[in-house]
């Protein structure tokens, strides 16, 4: 081969390449939570700005069905890639269109509780009352959080409200409460014996009110109006133990809320979709399977 024809074949490859990220880039539009800004923002840089990153299902494939995920970080940073959209490109190759949350945090412009939970609100909210834009079911759009983003997943699912019909904003009168929750390895409760301490501290302080502790502890909050739930865990995270998910499903049993748990024997914290891990990686047909029990998934 000669030195042109290498150079050529290089710079087609190079093309194609800058295409992709071009065309992949395109399909994660991010759209602001507040495009005005947020209530209670202390800023106005990007870490004070809750947005949505959204990963479509391709042309004629989305189903309806929508899930807002909140990636998990200890309320401290923000896992986005392999909790976030790793998760939502998963989501919408199934036809199922996701929104990766992109909330305030404690180590991220000192915002405490009740901050990150109007965001998750907000984030039901905005993506419901915009269901017609996306092809959307306003009856199918759940919400799925890892770690402490599996926290404020399961807030939310257990403090919603039916939305404010008298607001000036029309995407505040719109419901905030999840159709269907997804709860990966979360911390859920704010209890000592279990919690992971440091989410803790990010999210309440150093000596939070013990009614707030209480009322954050969301497998204490399960009422048979909170939505139907998928939890996965394992019994080896030493980071935050399976007991936040074992309590939050007998808690659901209790309330006769639909409910499915999976507690597999090894592997660590944090590990998202585990593509690297011969055992771990079925989680997500696990919950394929459940999304179709609950016809959310074709």
């Amino acid at each position: 081969m000669n030195l042109r024809l290498k150079y050529t074949r290089l710079l087609t490859g190079i093309a194609l390449l800058l295409a992709s990220s071009l065309l992949s880039a395109a399909e994660h539009q991010t759209e602001l939570l507040w495009p005005h800004g947020a209530p209670g923002a202390k800023g106005d840089a990007a870490q004070d700005k809750p947005s949505l990153t959204i990963c479509l299902p391709a042309e004629g494939k989305a189903n309806g069905a929508a899930v807002v995920i909140c990636p998990g970080g200890g309320y401290g940073g923000l896992a986005m890639s392999y909790e976030g959209i790793d998760v939502g490109d998963w989501f919408s190759k199934q036809g199922i269109t996701a929104f990766v949350l992109k909330y305030r945090l404690n180590g991220q412009g000192g915002y405490q509780h009740p901050i990150p939970m109007h965001d998750a609100q907000r984030a039901m909210r905005f993506v419901r009352s915009h269901a017609a834009d996306w092809k959307l079911d306003p009856h199918k759009i759940g919400i799925m959080g890892f770690s402490a983003g599996g926290h404020l997943a399961a807030t939310v699912g257990t403090h919603f409200d039916a939305g404010d019909p008298q607001a000036a904003d029309p995407i505040d009168r719109a419901s905030c409460r999840p159709d269907f929750m997804i709860l990966c390895y979360g911390v859920i409760s704010m209890n000592d014996a279990y919690t992971h301490q440091g989410s803790k501290h990010n999210l309440l302080g150093d000596k939070p009110d013990p009614k707030l502790v209480e009322n954050l502890s969301n497998e204490t909050q399960v009422t048979a109006e909170t939505p139907p739930t998928f939890l996965f865990h394992t019994n080896a995270d030493n980071a935050v133990p399976a007991e936040n998910s074992v309590y939050f499903y007998l808690a659901l049993r209790k309330a006769k809320v639909p409910a499915e748990l999976h507690i597999y024997e090894t592997g660590n914290h944090g590990v998202g979709l585990a593509p690297k891990d011969p055992i771990l990686s079925s989680w997500p047909a696990r919950l394929s399977d459940w999304l179709k029990v609950r016809g959310l998934l074709k």
